[in-house]
């Protein structure tokens, strides 16, 4: 490796790699290319590694060739426990959960740009991302990265070919795909523990849910009037009771009562109404930074069939006149276009209940009309709850999301994986 890339020795060398590395590592005829530019995250066929290597040459300091078949030493290993106990022996798993964490965590990103978004864990080179010898700790998401990278390379029992992570991902998916409760769902865990001892099944609904809590995507609870006239949001996060209508924030104490500076009382205290807020900004730039996803983003520009027919909302004159408005905007056919939707409906599903819980959904319509109007695409926003639907006040409700938006406007930062680079 510290030949000339040019010479006999170094292509030769080469050659002695590919040979070891498609004997011991291969998956499909293909093997992870540690070439700099790819270091170790793309399967690759061997005419286009030994390629690679010739151009790029080898990650700096890839003496131990662990990604390919060859067993780490005992002196490499981390004292880290963050650092996965096995991460230089992880393979292409058939649940494809680590291309997930990647896609959520940003690490498909190249090394060399790691140092630009805080990820330089404090070694020489920012290729060896991941590798043992590091004394730094990573930052905040690269340790909920490499936590869940643990997950996932942790059998659910041995000899089984799904991981610990990727149970609880699917599990839970079902939970909240056929609506089950926490209780029930609690129950079926207890149950399969019991039935499956050997197992590393979590011991309740809640504990699985702080597993998986790292992937993201959660949600803001906001207080809000019971009679809709305001959020405790923004400047107004610490209000005790509504400006407009003077009802109390809470139900369960006197306000004159409770000492405001009392964090332990006031944490025991029941909101009258709570606002379920999505952030926004998260979930758009996970649509450029998966790879499942970002091609498709840029479809209404670069896919669609544009004869005169209507086939998409590009199509529509409200589109077209937009961009005439905005031509800044629209000279990027990245830049998202979203479209928002609303209704009550009663979720006890008991007609002689009055309530009425009102969902804001958005609609990514830079996709393909056959993608963004399915329920997997749909950006929950936030979820108005009830008893009685927001009418107009709805306004009232919208305004995390409208700040949002106008971040969004100004311009928000984000990696997207097919260049490989910040947009």
């Amino acid at each position: 490796m510290d030949f000339s890339r040019v010479s006999d020795v170094y292509r030769r060398g080469v050659e002695a790699f590919l040979n070891f590395a498609f004997a011991n590592a291969s998956q499909e005829n293909m093997i992870l290319c540690p070439c700099k530019r790819c270091v170790n995250n793309n399967f690759l066929a061997r005419e286009v590694v030994e390629e690679h290597l010739i151009v790029f040459g080898f990650i700096r300091g890839y003496k131990k060739w662990t990604f390919h078949g060859e067993r780490p030493s005992r002196s490499t290993s981390t004292s880290n426990p963050i650092y996965p106990q096995n991460f230089h022996q992880r393979s292409v798993r058939e649940d494809g959960m680590e291309g997930m964490l990647r896609d959520a965590f940003n690490m498909h990103s190249q090394h060399e740009n790691v140092r630009e978004y805080n990820w330089d864990f404090g070694v020489n080179d920012s290729t060896q991302l991941g590798q043992s010898g590091c004394d730094e700790e990573p930052n905040e998401e690269a340790a909920k990265f490499y936590r869940l990278l643990n997950e996932m390379n942790e059998q659910l029992y041995e000899g089984s070919k799904h991981s610990k992570l990727s149970f609880c991902v699917q599990l839970f998916h079902l939970k909240c795909m056929g609506g089950w409760t926490g209780n029930s769902f609690t129950q079926l865990l207890e149950f399969l523990r019991e039935m499956f001892p050997f197992a590393k099944i979590p011991q309740s609904g809640a504990d699985m849910k702080k597993m998986i809590k790292d992937l993201g995507l959660g949600y803001d609870k906001i207080h809000s009037c019971p009679n809709d006239c305001m959020l405790y949001w923004g400047d107004r996060t610490n209000q005790e009771s509504c400006h407009v209508c003077g009802q109390s924030r809470w139900t369960n104490r006197d306000v004159e009562n409770v000492n405001a500076d009392e964090v332990e009382a006031r944490s025991r205290l029941k909101p009258v109404k709570v606002l379920r807020y999505f952030p926004l900004i998260p979930r758009v730039q996970r649509l450029f930074m998966s790879s499942k996803t970002a091609e498709s983003m840029r479809w209404h520009h670069d896919g669609r069939t544009d004869d005169g027919l209507l086939r998409h909302p590009a199509d529509c004159l409200a589109w077209k006149s937009f961009d005439q408005k905005y031509p800044g905007f629209a000279g990027d056919p990245r830049n998202v276009r979203l479209g928002l939707a609303s209704d009550g409906f009663n979720p006890f599903k008991i007609m002689s209940t009055s309530y009425s819980t009102w969902p804001v959904v958005l609609v990514p319509y830079n996709l393909p009309p056959w993608i963004c109007m399915k329920q997997s695409s749909f950006i929950l926003s936030m979820i108005i709850p009830g008893e009685k639907g927001p009418g107009n006040d709805i306004d009232i409700y919208l305004q995390p999301l409208i700040e949002e938006l106008k971040q969004l406007w100004a311009g928000v930062q984000t990696f997207e994986i097919i260049i490989n680079s910040m947009l």
